[in-house]
This record gives C-alpha cells, sequence and structure tokens, in this order.
C-alpha cells in the first residue's frame, strides 16, 4: 500500500489489553511492575484458564446504554456508551479500545475508571468491543472499530453524539488500533475492503490517543534486545502479535504486517494523534511508538502529532491514568476536539 495512494479526508457525506508474557529458554519472566495477585499483568505466561480482567465500576453512571450492536458478524461487535448527567447534547465522544493483545480483554474492564470521569467534562463516553484473535485474526479487529466508527457517525443524532467530535483512545493492543482509526484511512483503501462497497458513511475520527501500542510487529524483538528492557519474543509463533497475523511473524507475509502497521497509512488525511509511551516498557517497546512519531513528523512536519515519553514507566503502568496524565489527555481533547 502506498501512502500516495489515501485520499484527503472528504466532506461528511462524500465518499472516497495488554499483550501477554512468554517464556524464553525455559524462564519466567519476572513480575511486573505494580502488578497485583488478582491484576491483568501476568510474568510468567498468558492468563490462568478462566482468567478474566478486572471490570470498571459503572453503578454510579446514571446515563447509559450497554452493548450496542454496531454490526451483526459477532457478539464481540457491541459498543458501550455513558453519558454526561446533565445537558441533551450533541455530545462530543471519546471512546476507548481496549487491550489485551488482541487475544483478551473486555470493553468494561477497568481501564474504563479513568476515562469515565469525561461524563463529567460534558463527554459521552464509549468502550468498542472487537474479534479477538481466537476468533478471527488480522484484518478483522480494524474492520470491526472501522465500523463502529461508521456505526456512531451514522447514528449520531440518535445517540446525541456530535459526529464532528469523535475521540478515540485505546492502549497496547488498543494503541495499535487507535492509530490505524487516527490515519483517517478512506473507505476501500484499507486491507480487505472494496472500493465498490456500499458504504454509507466515513469511519473518520478527529483527534486519537495512542498509549504503549505496538507498531511495526517486524522490528520489535530487535528493538527489545537492542534495549535491553524489553522481552524478545514477539517472533514466536505463540505471541499475541504472530496469533493476531495468523502466522509467525517472520515467515509471515511483510506486507500483511505492513498493513497492521499505522505508519503505512499517514497522509494528510490524519487527525491530532497524542502518543504516549513509557520508557521502562518491558513488553512493546519504547522504539515502537518514538519509530511512529519520527514518521510521522517526516511525512508530515506540521506538528499533527505529539509525544510525551513517560520515563519511568512500564507497560500499562498506572502513571497513564494518574491525575497528572489524565489531565494532560484532557487538555489534548480540549485543545484539539
Amino acid at each position: 500500500m502506498k501512502r500516495d495512494a489515501f485520499r484527503q479526508v472528504p466532506p461528511e457525506g462524500e465518499e472516497p489489553e495488554k499483550m501477554l508474557h512468554t517464556k524464553m529458554d525455559g524462564m519466567p519472566f519476572p513480575p511486573m511492575p505494580g502488578s497485583k495477585p488478582d491484576g491483568k499483568n501476568f510474568g510468567s505466561g498468558p492468563p490462568p484458564s478462566g482468567w478474566k480482567p478486572p471490570m470498571a465500576d459503572i453503578s454510579w453512571v446514571k446515563n447509559l446504554k450497554l452493548d450496542i450492536p454496531y454490526a451483526n458478524e459477532s457478539e464481540a461487535q457491541q459498543l458501550d456508551l455513558y453519558y454526561p448527567e446533565q445537558g441533551d447534547g450533541p455530545f462530543p465522544a471519546l471512546l476507548h479500545i481496549h487491550g489485551g493483545g488482541f487475544a483478551f480483554g473486555n470493553k468494561r474492564d477497568d481501564h474504563m475508571d479513568a476515562y469515565l470521569d469525561g461524563i463529567r467534562r460534558g463527554y459521552v463516553v464509549g468502550s468498542i468491543g472487537y474479534r479477538l484473535s481466537g476468533e478471527a485474526t488480522f484484518p478483522a479487529a480494524v474492520l470491526d472499530v472501522r465500523e463502529a466508527i461508521r456505526f456512531v457517525r451514522k447514528h449520531a443524532a440518535k445517540y446525541r453524539i456530535d459526529p464532528d467530535r469523535i475521540a478515540v483512545i485505546g492502549g497496547s493492543a488498543g494503541g495499535n488500533l487507535t492509530a490505524l482509526l487516527a490515519m483517517n484511512i478512506p473507505n476501500g483503501s484499507f486491507l480487505s475492503e472494496s472500493e465498490t462497497e456500499n458504504f454509507n458513511t466515513v469511519p473518520y475520527v478527529q483527534v486519537a490517543i495512542d498509549q504503549f501500542g505496538p507498531t511495526d510487529f517486524r522490528s520489535m524483538d530487535a528493538q527489545a534486545r537492542a534495549n535491553g528492557i524489553s522481552f524478545a519474543d514477539h517472533d514466536r509463533p505463540e505471541s499475541p502479535e504472530s496469533k493476531y497475523i495468523g502466522a509467525p511473524i517472520q515467515e509471515a507475509d511483510p506486507a500483511l504486517c505492513a498493513a497492521a502497521n499505522p505508519v503505512t497509512y499517514i497522509s494528510d488525511a490524519m487527525c491530532p494523534l497524542l502518543i504516549e509511551h513509557g520508557r521502562m516498557d518491558r513488553l512493546v517497546p519504547f522504539a515502537q511508538s518514538e519509530t511512529l512519531y519520527k514518521a510521522i513528523c517526516e511525512i508530515l512536519g506540521d506538528g499533527r502529532a505529539e509525544f510525551v515519553p513517560l520515563d519511568n514507566a512500564d507497560h500499562e503502568d498506572k502513571e497513564f491514568t494518574e491525575a497528572e496524565n489524565m489531565q494532560r489527555i484532557w487538555d489534548f481533547l480540549g485543545k484539539n476536539l
């Protein structure tokens, strides 16, 4: 896919969880900093059978709509919406895309505890479910989140959302999907989407926030070895990325990995993007986000992206949802949405 093949964003109405740890050499990895016995960080391997992520407390939210189907291929294709108590809208929207190595996670996980503060700030806050790799491999997850955005835009009046003020946020695998949405890839230009398909709206967003998301799967292990911090296990057949792509990463068609890489789609259509990554990330190498940011600067050179390194943060570090960083996110949204 060539970057110059992607068109400018047309006017509306015109068509154009955490990565899973594995073992190396039979030795388990140490626990992630700040991990809890019942938490989401499994330093010595994937979650145990039957494990479920901790869920957000939504009991206090008075106005909400849960499990709204945005497509009909899978039960995973549902979204939740949480509303401000005051006002009739239309409201700006912040939509969360959960992580989980493309294999686990839940749209109602406890990341929402931080984001639900948005309803007090006048946002509709939502969360998008999508097909995981155990059900369907790439590009299913990307097709799902693109369809979810189309659904929200098409039914914006019904759900009291301003279709021209939609932001997305995601971490880890959700960060990858968020960064892909940020590129505002036109209908018919993404893998397996046909230009003749009868799309009746576009999957465009106005702001995106990518936290510690992988970008170039094929370079992750080399970057991990180079930084001496991250785990070099992403090429293995059982890695989350390999299972997501459908083949061991270094044996997979390079074009398939390129199609999952947000860098492939950088163009003037891209929305403002905030990228955050911890320098101490032991799972997704810091260089993944650094490379994305540098590519955006090289291609666009217009300050479209902001990059915030968190010097002491690990993968899924609590620092990302603490007050200081959340204020940074609300400020970025306020400036660009």
